[in-house]
């Protein structure tokens, strides 16, 4: 009986996975443009880290984590977030002593215990940016301004930002406690999950999807009205800075994010592109985060974007990754011409910067070979018989054209295939130096 995958973490294919190399290089290459250096963090943290940093009345606390105990009794937890490892991280290497101010992005898996549905599953993959010891609105437009960049890189139009404030923790505390008599007075309208966040966390109420709670939501308190000075002016200056790059946002007084460590800036990109799953990518401040995991007080803001998402929305907006078919296939047939071909292919690798060889193993009569050539979608065939060894040549075969067959001698196939290909010709060897 054959052992199948868990339920909610997928397998990424052939044919799949080219799209998010693809992403992914665009997004590295973004992120170096402005000044961010990768760091990569384990998959598995101290369970007390996301209870401290995530908030333990969350849903991803109560209800999502992946957690057990290690044989050294330490409970574990594989991570649910990026933001508080990098944090930890932070913290644990000194990096304040290095430069106190850090630009940071990574890429990798993440897990929750949720029901999968589209676009959410329980192993998921997210590009995270993190920047430290920036206290002030450029950054926070920096980072929305970088996303923005990488949308137009990629081509995706079918995006809008929303944009919100939840001030200091001292404002949010009032609005909080404003929050309770709100929504106290209107108990009997609320389902089961508000009910229950009501004491506990009742921010999150403003989060709902039950579209029976979304008049009493609209009707609740806006979390603008309650900004301190500072905290008014911070996100007025965004504002402007955002105005002055040109990138459009509406206000949203009820995007409060999912995670207890944001204060002031949030922000999300969403879309209607797919479906029922509108935030492609989701951030914001969290000043207080480094300081309540030990550190030195330190200012932070970043973002996530769900990389499951970010491919299937490329998709929809028409995206395809690059051509990966081979250039060339070598076909041999025939006593000593394996060895031969073997010493061809590296020629080609080693003279023709970038070119893509693939040669026929396995062996199989020249049918069979050929066929294999036509399904790896490359431009030509090069065709390697006894005849053509015994003449010091090979056969060159256009694959996607009707261009005739012709041969050329060994020596010049590098030249030749250079020229058809559009490649620069490398020195011998300089593809290893």
């Amino acid at each position: 009986m054959s052992i199948s995958g868990i339920k909610g973490m997928n397998d990424i294919l052939p044919g799949e996975i080219e799209t998010w190399q693809h992403l992914e290089e665009q997004a590295r290459k973004v992120f170096s443009a402005f000044g961010y250096r990768e760091i990569r963090v384990p998959v598995v943290e101290k369970t007390d880290l996301f209870c401290r940093s995530i908030g333990e009345t969350t849903d991803i606390v109560e209800k999502e984590m992946y957690t057990f105990t290690d044989k050294g009794g330490t409970s574990m937890t594989l991570r649910p977030e990026g933001t508080a490892p990098v944090m930890r991280a932070f913290i644990q290497h000194k990096l304040h002593a290095q430069d106190p101010m850090a630009k940071l992005y990574y890429i990798g898996p993440m897990f929750r215990h949720e029901r999968p549905q589209k676009g959410r599953y329980r192993q998921f993959h997210q590009f995270n940016v993190e920047a430290l010891g920036y206290a002030g609105p450029d950054i926070d437009a920096e980072l929305i301004i970088m996303s923005a960049r990488m949308w137009r890189r990629l081509g995706i139009a079918k995006l809008s930002l929303e944009l919100n404030s939840l001030g200091t923790p001292e404002a949010r505390q009032r609005y909080r406690e404003t929050l309770v008599e709100y929504f106290s007075g209107v108990k009997s309208e609320l389902d089961q999950d508000s009910i229950r966040r009501l004491e506990r966390n009742p921010l999150r109420i403003l989060d709902s999807k039950n579209p029976d709670m979304q008049e009493v939501i609209e009707g609740a308190p806006v979390m603008l009205d309650y900004l301190d000075t500072e905290s008014a002016e911070h996100f007025e200056e965004l504002r402007g800075l955002l105005d002055a790059a040109g990138i459009g946002y509406t206000l949203n007084p009820r995007l409060v994010r999912g995670l207890d460590y944001y204060n002031r800036t949030v922000f999300e990109w969403v879309t209607d592109a797919l479906g029922s799953q509108g935030a492609v990518c989701s951030g914001g401040r969290y000043d207080g985060l480094v300081e309540k995991l030990g550190g030195r007080p330190t200012p932070a803001v970043g973002w996530a974007m769900g990389i499951e998402r970010f491919v299937a929305l490329f998709e929809a907006c028409g995206g395809k990754a690059p051509d990966t078919a081979a250039d060339v296939y070598i076909v041999a047939v025939g006593d000593g011409t394996l060895p031969r071909a073997v010493q061809l292919a590296e020629q080609l690798r080693d003279t023709i910067a970038g070119v893509r060889v693939e040669l026929n193993l396995g062996g199989g009569s020249f049918k069979s070979q050929m066929k294999r050539a036509d399904n790896s979608n490359a431009e030509y065939a090069l065709i390697l018989g006894e005849r053509e060894l015994s003449e010091g040549s090979v056969g060159l075969k256009p694959m996607r054209t009707q261009e005739e067959q012709s041969s050329i001698g060994l020596d010049d196939v590098a030249s030749v295939l250079a020229s058809k290909l559009d490649k620069a010709a490398a020195v011998a060897g300089a593809a290893d130096d």
